[in-house]
């Protein structure tokens, strides 16, 4: 994946005119499409959904800000998520996790100052059988370990 470039107002329109359709487009199913698309809420999508559906700035701020799973800040160019549900805690990922903070130059979910990787922390990736796990872009790897996570993300 490459560098991310920042979205237009025209990019952002596309989104919200081009998602699927339903019955009645809301706020919500606008900036679900947006964040879909971006991966995140571009400081100007609020304004514009805001535009589209006829509602306020603070209309679409009050349901941006409500939905913890939006952001307002670009990812990196990959996003690396560890697991540290009850399984995975108890399989050893509260370590890897202080272990991969310390690869990447950070103390918290968030992106590395390259841009480059975004460390998220999930609550559950589903695969407990397969614990500790963690996914790159979406793909899981299970008995995670520093060095395996440290081999799937060189060359990033």
């Amino acid at each position: 994946m490459g560098n991310r470039k920042k979205p237009t107002d025209k990019d952002i329109r596309d989104a919200i005119e081009n998602q699927p359709k339903i019955s009645k487009t809301t706020v919500l199913s606008s900036l679900l499409a947006v964040s879909n698309k971006f991966h995140y809420i571009p400081k100007n999508a609020v304004e514009i959904v805001a535009k589209y559906t006829g509602k306020t700035i603070n209309d679409v701020w009050g349901v941006a800000s409500f939905y913890t799973n939006f952001r307002f800040t670009p990812p990196g160019e990959v996003t690396l998520d560890i697991c540290w549900g009850p399984t995975c805690h108890i399989l050893g990922s509260q370590k890897i996790l202080k272990d991969v903070h310390g690869l990447l130059g950070i103390d918290q979910e968030g992106e590395t100052k390259d841009g480059k990787i975004t460390l998220r922390y999930s609550t559950c990736l589903g695969a407990c059988s397969q614990g500790p796990v963690f996914a790159i872009d979406h793909k899981l790897f299970g008995k995670a370990s520093l060095s395996k996570i440290k081999e799937k993300i060189s060359g990033i």
